[in-house]
């Protein structure tokens, strides 16, 4: 018989990734996330370029990129619903099954026998492939981590996949072409995808990614339905799709408009442009971290709304006016860059608010914010496409200001319900984050 007096043993110390904001059962997801998106961002920087150099036109080389991203942004929207049906770990094995595949198509038969009809099927449907691999580890992250650490966590979800996407996947490219050629460096891509994709779904021990997410009575239609009527059935999640839409939109416009801009306005030379969209990324990769931190101590909509929306819009007008009123000055550019990026990145939360907006649907719900991601690749083009002539660059500066205080309105709207939060504190809520930990 115990004493009274006999000490009970101590609780388990937290893992020290636990602390740092990374689920430690999911640890070697993150890692195997990074080396896959670093070999997907490889292509980024010279893909069109390179296609332009064997004869294809700009036009065709749009499409091309078009077509790709409709693709992703289906993608995007499916793998929540999917990872509720099969399991993330098996929508990972799919993405990466996938990407695999029709990348060696794309290369085989596409680029290296300049046939445009297979480089555009074959890199269409390779677009399927990451957001269901990323994603459906965003999924993973969700159903495995306590509702307390979810802002690190998705922090550190968008620091492995903006860290390689397209910041060390054009890192690695710049070093390899002058190395082994550009079309050797396309199969290096297909290695690091490979390697960085195998750990990921072999290595991550946590149970929750091997099932099915949806209750076993639900019927595989009214999951993937679900993914949709959760927009009017839970209209917060139409909100936060919207937000996440406008989150980057502005990135996407500017990568149409600001190189001519800051080359022929500012008077940077190319090469100090692309210094500094590397120092924008670097910045938006950091806070992507920082932002997630941020969350769990001062609460996710406080971070997206003020950090978010009301410092983008801040940060839009001084990223257009500052290197107006410094001309030639890098560092003035390099300066309110990495503002900018900073205010980007703290939309971030907006993955770890909604599985508590939604905690029966966390796949449907993040489905949303996917579909909203891949919107804002369209979206941003489509306000310089449709203002620009009209208002000029300064009038479409300002469109953003106001699309982004909008999304700091609409943020306030996404509220964590009382129901919501009990369940999410309830032993059915919590029982599967406690077993990640080993509680």
């Amino acid at each position: 018989m115990t004493s009274e007096h006999t000490p009970l043993p101590a609780a388990p110390a937290p893992h020290f990734l636990d602390r740092i904001g990374i689920p430690s059962t999911l640890a070697w997801g993150f890692v195997g996330l990074l080396l896959f998106m670093v070999g997907d961002g490889v292509e980024a920087g010279y893909l069109a370029p390179f296609l332009e150099s064997k004869g294809i036109s700009g036009e065709k080389v749009a499409l091309l990129f078009t077509v790709y991203g409709v693709f992703a942004c289906v993608a995007s929207w499916l793998s929540g619903a999917l990872s509720d049906l099969w399991g993330p770990r098996r929508v990972m094995w799919i993405g990466l099954g996938i990407w695999f595949v029709f990348e060696v198509l794309f290369l085989l038969f596409g680029v290296q026998t300049n046939s445009y009809p297979v480089m555009l099927a074959a890199y269409a449907l390779r677009g399927l492939g990451y957001p269901l691999f990323a994603f459906g580890f965003l999924v993973w992250i969700a159903a495995a981590t306590p509702p307390q650490q979810l802002g690190s966590a998705a922090g550190w979800f968008w620091f492995a996949f903006s860290g390689g996407l397209p910041t060390l996947g054009s890192l690695f490219a710049s070093f390899a072409i002058p190395a082994i050629g550009q079309l050797a460096t396309f199969w290096s891509s297909l290695g690091l995808v490979t390697v960085g994709g195998l750990i990921a779904v072999l290595f991550t021990r946590d149970r929750r990614g091997a099932g099915r997410l949806a209750p076993p009575d639900t019927h595989p239609l009214q999951v993937v339905f679900g993914s949709v009527s959760i927009t009017w059935r839970e209209p917060k999640t139409t909100i936060a799709g919207i937000i996440r839409a406008i989150n980057t939109s502005s990135e996407y416009a500017f990568l149409v408009v600001m190189p001519t801009f800051f080359v022929q306005k500012v008077g940077l030379t190319l090469q100090q442009w692309l210094q500094l969209l590397s120092i924008m990324f670097l910045s938006n990769i950091l806070f992507n971290l920082v932002s997630g931190i941020l969350a769990d101590r001062l609460g996710s909509r406080t971070i997206v709304a003020l950090g978010g929306g009301v410092g983008s819009a801040i940060s839009i007008p001084l990223f257009y006016y500052v290197p107006l009123w410094h001309p030639h000055s890098f560092a003035w550019a390099a300066l309110v860059g990495v503002i900018y990026g900073a205010t980007i990145a703290s939309f971030v939360p907006l993955s770890s608010l909604m599985p508590q907006v939604v905690p029966r649907e966390k796949g449907a719900a993040l489905s949303i914010l996917g579909l909203g991601a891949g919107a804002s690749v369209w979206l941003g083009p489509l306000v310089v496409t449709l203002f620009r002539s009209s208002v000029g660059l300064e009038g479409v500066i300002w469109i953003f200001v106001g699309m982004y205080l909008a999304a700091a309105l609409m943020t306030m709207f996404v509220t964590v319900s009382p129901e919501a939060r009990a369940y999410s504190e309830s032993p059915e809520g919590r029982s599967d984050a406690a077993v990640a930990f080993g509680h």
